[in-house]
Order: C-alpha cells, then structure tokens, then sequence
C-alpha cells in the first residue's frame, strides 16, 4: 500500500494537452512521490492522437503501457479504474492529500463543480473538496464560456486552485517540452515538491 504522506492523485482526462499529466506523473515518480493514476477513456483518445498511436485503447493494457513508459515504478505508481470504487482515493478516510486534474476537460470541470460523482475522478475530486484537502485543476480550453467560468468560480471559491494550461515564455522556451515543462513546474510548486524544469524567476 502506498504511504499517503508521499502520496499525489493524478487525474488525465480527455482534454487536448495529456502531455502535461504525462510529464507531471515522470516528475513526481522520478523524486520518489508515489501516485495514484486515473485515466479517463477519453484520454485514452486524446493520447492515441497526440502522443501514440500506438496507445492501448483497453484499460487493462494500458495500465502495462503504463509500466513501459515509466520503467521501475510498479512499486510507485497505482492505477485504478474508472470504477473501482473500493479504492483508497474513493473515501475521505484514506487517500493522498492532493489531487491534480491535468488536464482537466470542461465536461470534468463541471462534473467536479456540481458533485456528480458518476466516475472515479469525480468521485476523488469530490472526496478532496469535502475533506477540505488540496484540489489543483489544469483545465486546457479556449475560448472559455460563461458556464466554463462560472464552473471554475465555484470550485475557487470552494478552495480548488484553478492553474489553466498557459505556458509562460519569459524563460524563452526552444521546444515544445519545455513549454509543458513551464506549466507541470507551477502544478509541482502548488504541490511543494522541488524541480528543476524551470528557473524560478528573478
């Protein structure tokens, strides 16, 4: 059983931009923080599109696509399926502290919001908020509307912290890694975990 003191729930859901959640799971294994992995289908998709091809479509597989691509992290690195309500991150007795949504898709934003609960994720978010724990979003739209918005006031005000996907270019970014890196260094920041992706500034 993984320790929930060095413990983070990541979330990847079925927004464009599932390389941010890709890289923010390689940074949080590679300093030793154990993490507890939930993929939408949707995701699934999104990463067949714009990372593999090659991507796993069933859930079973991909959880061994997981282990390849994060090679020695077994011990590490728990997945769960979108069902698996018996989970530790299902129930506010047990479970890690935080919790990230990157990327988080406008159809996840307001299922978080209005406490659907019909997966997983929503029930792992809703577990985060109701025992007043760390909740960080990185949703990945644009343009936003009034009901996107309004979402994501509500889950302010709640005490989520709402971090959209917009990479900065004052460090003069070369590729496209280093853009993502931007983003997964402020989601590391809010999480106090210590990195070196990106110079603070100043």
């Amino acid at each position: 059983m993984l320790k929930d003191e060095l413990s983070v729930s990541v979330a990847i859901t079925g927004a464009s931009g599932v390389q941010y959640g890709l890289s923010l799971v390689r940074c949080l294994l590679d300093v030793n923080i154990n993490v507890h992995l939930m993929v939408s289908s949707a995701a699934l998709d999104v990463m067949s599109i714009e990372v593999d091809p090659a991507t796993p479509k069933d859930i079973t597989a991909f959880r061994e696509y997981l282990y390849q691509l994060y090679p020695n992290s077994q011990d590490r690195l728990l997945f769960y399926t979108d069902r698996q309500w018996t989970s530790l991150v299902a129930s506010g007795s047990g479970g890690p502290k935080s919790m990230v949504v990157c990327p988080c898709s406008a159809g996840t934003l307001s299922a978080i919001a209005c406490g659907a609960s019909n997966n997983l994720i929503e029930r792992a978010a809703d577990v985060i908020l109701k025992e007043r724990r760390q909740l960080i979003l990185v949703p990945r739209e644009m343009p936003l509307s009034t009901i996107h918005l309004e979402h994501m006031l509500k889950l302010s005000n709640m005490g989520a912290v709402i971090m959209p996907a917009s990479p900065g270019f004052y460090h003069k970014p070369l590729s496209v890694q280093e853009m993502i890196d931007f983003v997964v260094a402020r989601v590391l920041d809010h999480l106090g975990v210590s990195h070196d992706l990106v110079t603070a500034w100043g």
